[in-house]
């Protein structure tokens, strides 16, 4: 039994190495040879768990091998640009200038009704609305909508719009973001001065806090701190 464990935890500190160097992609967002890669490394790492008499360093050398193969195709598809529409294909353009194009259809073998629920689930029901749609080399569609049927922007009415920026996070589950605070010229000093004129006395209360870039400060006390402050009034 302990045999299975200790051989279960190596291999899935493996396989998470692998997949955290391989990058952050969901599986939708694979391109064809790294969820090859993903699928078989996952099968390698099954098969000494279930079967004990086979040698652990019999997984782990084509693992190693596997990652080593993703990282070289993954090197040749940024430099040479032949490479890159072997390995991951290239875009098709499903709908063009709001006309479906059967032959891409056919030649990515989706049929109208594929193509017409993935415009319903992009947010169009009428394909009449549709300038662009292209299938990504992921397989995901990209659908660009008709000039008069996209969505109004501040731009089209000439409004102008104050700068809005990324808000910092200052507080997650109670513990203070210090290199957040340090990239602003904050510290928890300041924080917990501002988060004593609501009557908050500790940030271990405060579930999340953040920082706008015009300087306001959001928060929210976790749902015990609430309670007890609902008591206690």
């Amino acid at each position: 039994m302990y045999i299975v464990m200790l051989r279960t935890v190596i291999l899935f500190t493996l396989v998470f190495i692998v997949m955290r160097l391989m990058g952050k992609r969901q599986i939708g967002q694979l391109q064809p040879y790294e969820l090859a890669v993903a699928i078989m490394v996952s099968a390698l790492a099954a098969i000494p768990m279930e079967d004990i008499s086979i040698p652990l360093i019999n997984s782990i050398i084509p693992i190693l091998l596997l990652l080593a193969m993703q990282v070289f195709v993954s090197t040749i598809s940024l430099k040479y640009k032949g490479a890159r529409g072997f390995f991951c294909g290239k875009p098709s353009m499903l709908v063009n200038n709001g006309k479906i194009v059967d032959s891409e259809l056919e030649k990515n073998r989706l049929n109208i009704n594929d193509l017409l629920e993935q415009l319903r689930l992009g947010g169009y029901g009428n394909i009449a609305d549709i300038e662009f749609a292209v299938m990504e080399t992921n397989g995901q569609i990209s659908i660009i909508p008709k000039s008069q049927k996209r969505a109004l922007t501040p731009e089209d009415v000439q409004l102008s719009t104050q700068y809005e920026g990324l808000c910092h996070h200052l507080i997650i589950d109670g513990q203070a973001d210090r290199e957040n605070l340090a990239s602003l010229g904050l510290n928890t000093h300041w924080l917990q001065q501002e988060l004593s004129k609501f009557g908050i006395h500790s940030m271990s209360d405060v579930l999340f806090a953040s920082l706008d870039t015009q300087g306001n400060l959001l928060f929210q006390e976790k749902t015990k701190r609430q309670k007890e402050s609902g008591d206690n009034s």
